[in-house]
């Protein structure tokens, strides 16, 4: 079989075997279709109870009214600007128009983040051999095109246009989705960015007071949390197979990726454009957050069950990829210990579930409607 070597892409589990992305003639070969994995059918399976479309109102809502010049998608005391000197300087409108717009900023990386996934996804569907693996691939890519066309829906309804990627978030996008090494791949969407995309959504979710915003959150963890667990899949297979050298490149890769995307993703440097759009210098903004929260006000905001890198180490934790070696890495941050202690539950589980609920309702009534139809 041609493609490249096994430890390279570090997988030792049948179910996850590739092959180089121009090797079709090895997806036509006989035999393989003889060797499907069963590990994916159950949450393959479940994808018609998370159905949802959302060009379709029964679902979302889009012509729901909500003033952005007027009203706080979130409230203010969650926009760390507003809590310092740099809401002195504006006016109310201008303080409505500074936190909508950096709503905009995340939508807008949420937006490309599942473009990413999407991108990604699709690419498994041409290296990964097995027909179960596969089969799930062009199922989360089916989910991610779904979830790019709510939320850009969404910006639009909302403000017209996203914003540009944040150039850490392009950078690392475009290293997972273009590496040509099957775990950075799965280790990088399905853990690190689906660990990310679950805080940033379970957060929105609690406090945003935009109903069609909530509503399209709740509707896009639903999908979110069965990628979660096909990340999962892989580490419980593959992660106990490896050699302490193949551990150990994994393990220091996540940590390079996490120590980039902490002190680089949500960093004001990354969104200069918004505060000069009101007249403020962005280095002024950002001397006024750190003089308003000081030094540890990372490490403070981490505490919050829904922060984003908090709920991305306990993703990476709980999957075997933070020991000894690099959990100096995480610990100045959050308490391992506690994380350990919070068991294996994460946090959207229960927002997801509820979606769930919601969904089935909606699409037995649909069939029903359909089956009437039909009859007639």
């Amino acid at each position: 079989m041609t493609g490249h070597p096994d430890d390279a892409h570090i997988t030792h589990d049948p179910a996850y075997s590739v092959v180089a992305p121009d090797d079709f003639p090895a997806m036509i070969e006989v035999d393989r279709y003889e060797t499907r994995s069963d590990a994916f059918d159950g949450i393959i399976g479940q994808t018609h109870d998370h159905f949802w479309d959302p060009f379709n109102p029964a679902y979302l809502d889009y012509a729901q009214p909500f003033d952005v010049t007027r009203e706080y998608i979130m409230p203010p005391e969650r926009v760390l600007e507003l809590n310092t000197a740099v809401s002195d300087r504006l006016d109310e409108g201008q303080r409505v128009r500074l936190a909508n717009n950096i709503t905009r900023f995340r939508m807008s990386g949420i937006l490309h983040g599942e473009q990413g996934a999407l991108s990604l996804s699709a690419s498994l569907c041409d290296i990964l051999l097995d027909p179960g693996a596969q089969e799930y691939a062009a199922n989360q890519a089916r989910e991610e095109a779904r979830h790019v066309a709510g939320f850009g829906r969404y910006i639009k309804a909302r403000w017209g246009k996203a914003y540009p990627c944040a150039p850490e978030l392009g950078k690392f996008l475009n290293d997972i989705v273009l590496s040509p090494i099957v775990y950075k791949k799965l280790v990088g969407m399905q853990i690190m960015l689906e660990g990310l995309a679950m805080g940033a959504f379970a957060d929105t979710y609690a406090y945003t007071r935009d109903p069609l915003l909530k509503r399209l959150i709740q509707l896009v963890m639903t999908d979110e949390a069965f990628h979660h667990k096909f990340g999962k899949i892989w580490a419980d297979r593959t992660l106990p197979k490896l050699t302490p050298e193949e551990h150990n490149k994994v393990e220091d890769w996540a940590a390079h990726v996490f120590e980039s995307l902490l002190f680089n993703l949500t960093s004001i440097s990354q969104r200069t454009y918004i505060y000069e759009e009101l007249g403020l210098d962005w280095q002024w903004v950002r001397d006024a957050v750190r003089e308003a929260y000081g030094r540890d006000s990372r490490r403070n905001s981490m505490q919050e069950s829904t922060n984003i890198f908090r709920v991305l180490i306990k993703t990476l934790l709980k999957a075997g990829i933070i020991t000894e070696r690099t959990k100096h890495v995480y610990s100045p941050w959050v308490d391992l210990g506690e994380l350990v202690g919070e068991g294996d539950s994460m946090v959207g589980d229960a927002i997801a579930a509820d979606g769930i609920e919601y969904l089935r309702e909606i699409n037995r009534k649909r069939r029903g409607v359909n089956l009437k139809a039909t009859a007639a």
